[in-house]
């Protein structure tokens, strides 16, 4: 047991020493303009050159220390929410190889060294939701997997076209892009590869799914790492996704995917899958504010969201931890006056969550709603960015009423209470990230603010959505009684709005009956079928019949020397007539 604390005290420190020297790093760079780039050369392939590549810039630095830091935070407070596990130590190397994957994704700009932090993520990923082992947790795993494999392969597309260019340095050909024929095709492929990582739609059913994982695992995977890779790879490229279609078609899908996940939560009565719809409604933002050409503030609100994503998953971890593993808020209530320092940590990063001003959220969140209103942007995508702002204060209010407030509702036979230190002390750590972070990282990533120039109804629009969507996600389920027999009048649209538009069911059933039973015909009919009469099993049964009649032949038998001279004979004679 010794060395198990002493396993996660030292990687915390580890990594936390590790956190200040990358953002020391980071703002040298900064305030200098400098950056460093490695280059090993492996192989030398058709005058192309197969390298081992680092990056080390201002955006690299600052992305890792954040990284580091929330993972020391992680692995602190899995000390005791993990300390009941019997395989507790293989769970800490499992998560020091997650950071290792996302290190090395952030600092490598080559397509060929890049992967191995992105399938590194994937196999990790998998590894850590298949961790309890069950049924569900296999599904889920799977799902995950396969979903991210999608990605994969549009990496290795890429790859393959990026070969015209003479290399995969993609830092240096994003700014000037040669006159490829399929160039629309690489940047197609790209944004894929993103979309799936960062589970937009129509890849977005694994990201709730994941939630199988360990509740630390999902405050690392929803915060800093995994769902960040894909908006952090079309940052990196976002230079040469300006003016191309997959902009575009980047742009409806994030505004559809932060509305649909915002939507669904309000269905949702897991507590973390809530919190995961939340992380998918935040990485639509990202990606949408990315589509429309401010890759600086996608990143900022990436580092923001990080803080207060990871606080609001060790909260619900801690609230889990306390009431027996239950997840369904409605077994739960009047969490605050048995767990205040949890509570009060909760509602902080829910508040940041929401954009309440002076917040981590505010600073990224009302920079990123007004710049967007302010862009040539189409009706359908302004509509969407409202609604999901309103959505997310919403289903925020709906999570404070049915945990924190009204009536304890777990029985009487309980121990509900903050006593556990190890578990605390990240979180209120984490807590000082989601109050001053937003503001730091304005003065360090800004210096020179924005220039926002627009009407006092759009400058007030987000507060006042927010303000409605609050008090409509809090009086619907305080007002109304029976919510959620109301809701069951109008079965097929509750249906259709909280499984996030049957997309798991398309991804899993749908893929299975559709790709698969038709894959499973062709096995039949030709693997199993024709090309095996003809293929392997044929050309065996035509060798092994021929190698009998050629062993007939060398027995030396009588019988067949007056076969063959008779056979002779009739020839001959035939021929002489």
């Amino acid at each position: 047991m010794l060395w198990m604390v002493s396993m996660y005290i030292s990687s915390m420190l580890f990594l936390v020493l590790s956190s200040v020297c990358c953002v020391g790093l980071s703002l040298v760079c900064l305030s200098s303009g400098q950056a460093w780039f490695i280059e090993w050369e492996l192989l030398t392939v058709n005058s192309s050159s197969i390298v081992m590549t680092l990056i080390l810039d201002w955006m690299s630095f600052m992305f890792l220390g954040f990284v580091m830091f929330i993972s020391s935070m992680v692995l602190y407070y899995s000390g005791e929410y993990m300390s009941g596990d019997a395989n507790v130590n293989r769970f800490m190397y499992l998560v020091l190889a997650f950071v290792l994957s996302m290190g090395f994704l952030i600092i490598s700009p080559n397509l060929i060294s890049i992967l191995l932090g992105w399938d590194g993520l994937g196999l990790v990923s998998y590894v850590l939701v298949i961790y309890y082992q069950n049924e569900k947790s296999a599904n889920a795993g799977m799902l995950t997997a396969l979903s991210n494999r999608i990605g994969d392969v549009a990496i290795l597309l890429a790859i393959a076209l990026f070969f015209s260019c003479g290399g995969w340095n993609f830092l240096f050909y994003v700014d000037n892009m040669p006159d490829l024929s399929n160039k629309e095709l690489l940047w197609g492929l790209l944004v894929m590869a993103g979309m799936t990582k960062s589970a937009q739609i129509p890849f977005s059913a694994w990201l709730p799914a994941a939630m199988a994982a360990p509740t630390p695992v999902s405050a690392l995977v929803h915060s800093s790492t995994l769902v960040t890779a894909g908006v952090y790879l079309l940052i990196r490229f976002s230079a040469a996704l300006e003016g191309s279609l997959s902009q575009m078609v980047l742009l409806l899908l994030a505004s559809l995917t932060m509305f649909m996940a915002g939507l669904g939560a309000n269905f949702e009565y897991d507590l973390k899958k809530i919190i995961a719809l939340s992380t998918l409604s935040q990485l639509g933002v990202m990606m949408s504010i990315l589509a429309l050409g401010y890759p600086d503030l996608a990143f900022f609100h990436l580092l923001a969201h990080a803080l207060f994503k990871a606080l609001l998953f060790m909260c619900a971890g801690a609230i889990i931890h306390s009431v027996k593993d239950y997840q369904d808020i409605r077994m739960m209530g009047g969490l605050v006056y048995h767990m205040p320092l949890t509570g009060m940590c909760m509602s902080l990063a829910n508040l940041a969550l929401c954009g309440t001003p002076f917040l981590a959220g505010f600073y990224s969140k009302d920079v990123i709603l007004e710049v967007a209103f302010m862009s040539p942007i189409n009706l359908v995508a302004f509509v969407l960015y409202a609604l999901a702002t309103g959505l997310t204060v919403c289903y925020t209010m709906r999570l404070v009423y049915y945990t924190l407030s009204g009536d304890f509702n777990l029985g009487n036979l309980y121990s509900v209470s903050d006593n556990a230190s190890v578990m605390t002390s990240p979180m209120m750590m984490l807590g000082v990230g989601a109050v001053f972070g937003g503001a730091a990282l304005s003065w360090l990533i800004f210096p020179c603010p924005y220039m926002i120039c627009m009407s006092l109804s759009f400058k007030t629009l987000a507060l006042s959505v927010s303000a409605v969507g609050g008090l409509i996600g809090y009086m619907l389920n305080l007002v109304v009684v029976n919510y959620e027999l109301n809701c069951l009048k109008v079965y097929s649209g509750t249906v259709f709005m909280g499984s996030m538009w049957f997309m798991p069911y398309l991804s899993t059933y749908g893929v299975s009956k559709n790709f698969l039973g038709g894959g499973e015909m062709y096995q039949k009919i030709g693997d199993m079928g024709w090309s095996e009469y003809y293929g392997g099993q044929g050309i065996y049964s035509v060798t092994t019949k021929g190698a009998g009649y050629l062993q007939v032949l060398q027995d030396n038998s009588m019988k067949v020397y007056m076969l063959s001279f008779l056979l002779w004979f009739i020839i001959l004679f035939f021929m002489v007539i």
